[in-house]
């Protein structure tokens, strides 16, 4: 099976993306017509980006990083009128200076920099996606590597942010049955951001492994339902890792999720979120251990204000507080979205974490010279599950808006550690980014 999904997401394409191009499409970007019921579209995207990184607590290197990168993704899907469709984008990401560290671990090649901060956005080509699709009103399926985001992406997700996307091999199945909408895959491999310097085989540090991608046995499942003004979801994530350095990351996670939208007077909504799940060992991984997730949001809707509050708990083993504790992880999950832009908490600590956040986003209409224009700030504070630790608090905030086709973003965060380091890369870490991202 495993040597099926990987012929099929390097080759099936191919053999789709033969008949003679027609006449050029009279707009950059739009399907071209090929054939009776056949269309070419083609897929461009591109983004430049600065980061820039400041850690003055750090004291064995300049605490500092200035990421400039550029990331193109080129490709073409063809489509068929019966549903039928294939796809092929290659993705590459360029870097203009050298003034960061592009892994925060150890690999035997250049972008290795530990004098600086991390910007886990290394120079890279690769195929980023390749896959083959059918889709009728009722079902589709997936076949070959392909981006996957389900739901919020708390669980799994494409790491949108960064510059190289995560993408999976694998073979995923989409269906409406009643009332009730399923959702399951298989993937047997994880392609990380880490890109072709991360090593494959031998060509890392002892110990660091390979990480361009993580072979192993996964399952994704989920099922959804409408109850009312309450969607309701059931999920299942089944993970067991083949590389031995990673394999304390195997687990298996059963939970289930519930979100409403509630109108209370024009212009005025009140929509909740909440969520549960016990995470536990599965697979290869050599320590039991079971802990529980938690989560639940609040927020108001005021006309183009949004006001939010959540709590979110990633818990730790209480059975094994006391000594080598382990809490939930989420390997898979797009974790910017999550727990503060500064990422301290990519790795949840071993004794866990808690995060109370409030938020604010408004959206401006009628300002002609910067359409789209939204603003939002968000305040975290964090602790641990068990052990009384006071990790810190951490403040973001944001501002978009469109020129012409070009998306501009500006972001910000900062997180303020509250006394000693409670567990390995606890410092104080201001960050801000500037981009603009066209696509097609």
């Amino acid at each position: 099976m495993r040597k099926f999904i990987t012929a099929a997401a390097l080759a099936a394409p191919l053999g789709l993306v033969q008949p003679a191009l027609a006449a050029p499409a009279p707009k950059f970007g739009d399907p071209v017509k090929v054939g009776d019921g056949l269309t070419l579209d083609p897929i461009v995207d591109a983004r430049l980006r600065w980061e820039h990184v400041d850690q003055p607590t750090t004291p064995t290197f300049t605490g500092e990083a200035d990421a400039v990168t550029l990331r193109l993704r080129a490709g073409v899907e063809l489509r068929h009128a019966s549903g039928l469709s294939a796809l092929v984008e290659g993705e590459g990401t360029l870097a203009i200076g050298a003034d960061y560290n592009a892994f925060p671990f150890a690999v035997a090649v250049g972008q290795r920099r530990p004098q600086f901060s991390v910007v886990p956005d290394p120079e890279n080509i690769d195929l980023n996606r390749a896959q083959i699709q059918y889709k009728s009103k009722a079902a589709t399926l997936t076949l070959g590597r392909q981006r996957i985001n389900i739901d919020d992406q708390r669980w799994v997700g494409s790491v949108a942010w960064r510059q190289n996307e995560q993408t999976f091999d694998a073979v995923r199945a989409e269906a409406k049955l009643g009332p009730i909408a399923v959702d399951a895959t298989y993937a047997i491999s994880q392609r990380t951001i880490f890109g072709i310097d991360a090593g494959r085989t031998a060509d890392f540090a002892p110990g660091a492994g390979p990480r361009q991608d993580y072979d192993g046995d996964f399952v994704f499942l989920n099922a959804t339902a409408k109850a009312g003004p309450v969607n309701l979801r059931a999920f299942a994530y089944l993970l067991d890792y083949d590389p031995v350095f990673f394999r304390a990351n195997s687990s298996q996670s059963y939970g289930g999720k519930a979100t409403g939208s509630f109108p209370i007077a024009p212009k005025l909504k009140l929509n909740l979120m909440a969520s549960y799940a016990r995470q536990s060992d599965y697979g290869s991984n050599p320590v039991a251990y079971a802990a529980d997730y938690i989560a639940g949001e609040g927020g108001l809707a005021i006309d183009k204000l949004t006001l939010t509050a959540g709590y979110e708990e990633l818990g730790s083993d209480r059975a094994a507080a006391a000594g080598a504790s382990r809490a939930v992880q989420m390997p898979m999950a797009t974790l910017h979205k999550f727990n503060g832009w500064a990422d301290l908490f990519l790795t949840t600590p071993a004794k866990g974490l808690r995060d109370t956040y409030v938020g604010a986003a408004y959206k401006f209409d009628g300002i002609k010279a910067l359409p789209g224009l939204n603003a939002a700030v968000i305040w975290h504070n964090f602790d641990s599950d068990v052990g009384g630790l006071d990790f810190g608090d951490e403040w973001n905030a944001s501002l978009g808006f469109k020129l012409g086709q070009v998306a501009v973003l500006a972001k910000y965060a900062n997180y303020k550690r509250h006394g000693a380091a409670d567990f390995a890369g606890d410092q104080d870490t201001e960050k801000f980014w500037l981009q603009a991202e066209v696509s097609f």
